[in-house]
């Protein structure tokens, strides 16, 4: 049950954050997914390097929210090059 709601959780955090990111992004249903749970790893890497989280913590919604803008605006970067 837990790899399911991560999947679920992942795709409701990257539809939001497809939304909060102007432009066009051509994701489908996987990446999607795939760039929910990715900001959601980040966002838990960057909140243990600054102190906010201890290993094995889980990561707030926002955080995760903002995590998957990050990726994918770098994703939007490395794609455009």
């Amino acid at each position: 049950m837990h790899y399911l709601w991560m999947a679920v959780i992942g795709f409701v955090v990257g539809l939001i954050a497809r939304a909060i990111l102007p432009g066009s992004q051509s994701l489908g249903i996987i990446l999607t997914t795939v760039l929910g749970i990715v900001g959601s790893l980040v966002a838990g890497f960057i909140g243990q390097a600054l102190g906010l989280y201890a290993a094995g913590a889980p990561v707030g919604f926002i955080a995760s929210v903002l995590g998957a803008v990050l990726v994918l605006w770098i994703y939007g970067k490395v794609k455009r090059a």
